[in-house]
């Protein structure tokens, strides 16, 4: 960190942005609220330091998440206490903090763990080898003992082929155990 001094010509962006706080309500990353605060400027167009309740709908869409009608109605009357249907930037986050915890839908999911299963199939032959897998999990879950990983290894190879396709793939990170 340590560069504030030489923001000072600049005006801060993120200058009243209550980060702790937020974060104490929401638990999200400094990064992450300084990524909102960019949505919510954006959205914010007339600058009026709050978005529409109304607008809500569109901007989730485009921030990439999809409520249903109820969904976003309880939210709102959570967040929206005093109903102004007016919501500040603090109100903005904990929205947002409520599909960014949520569990991401499959298809999301699915498009990260195609990703990432590319990095490891180095070869693009559309499988991966246990060993690449033995590193993976190893990173993954680390600590475990060799005797741990021999044992995951064995479980997931059950067919014993020694490699591991994308939908086996999928079906071990899915059901991963979350730390």
């Amino acid at each position: 960190q340590g560069g504030k001094d030489n923001m000072a010509g600049k005006a801060d962006p993120y200058a009243g942005i209550e980060f702790d706080e937020i974060n104490e309500v929401t638990g999200l990353e400094p990064d992450e609220i300084k990524c909102l605060k960019n949505c919510f400027d954006l959205f914010d167009s007339k600058k009026q330091e709050f978005l529409s309740a109304d607008d809500l709908d569109e901007i989730l869409r485009a921030m990439g998440f999809r409520p249903s009608k109820e969904e976003l109605m309880d939210i709102l009357k959570e967040i929206d206490e005093d109903g102004s249907g007016e919501i500040e930037f603090g109100e903005f986050c904990q929205l947002c903090a409520k599909f960014l915890v949520e569990d991401p839908d499959i298809e999301t999911m699915k498009r990260e763990l195609k990703d990432a299963f590319r990095i490891y199939d180095k070869a693009g032959e559309g499988f991966i080898t246990m060993d690449t897998l033995r590193g993976l999990i190893s990173e993954l879950l680390a600590p475990l003992t060799q005797e741990e990983l021999d044992g995951i290894i064995e479980e997931l190879d059950e067919d014993g082929s020694g490699t591991m396709d994308f939908d086996e793939f999928c079906e071990m990170m899915m059901s991963a155990p979350e730390h």
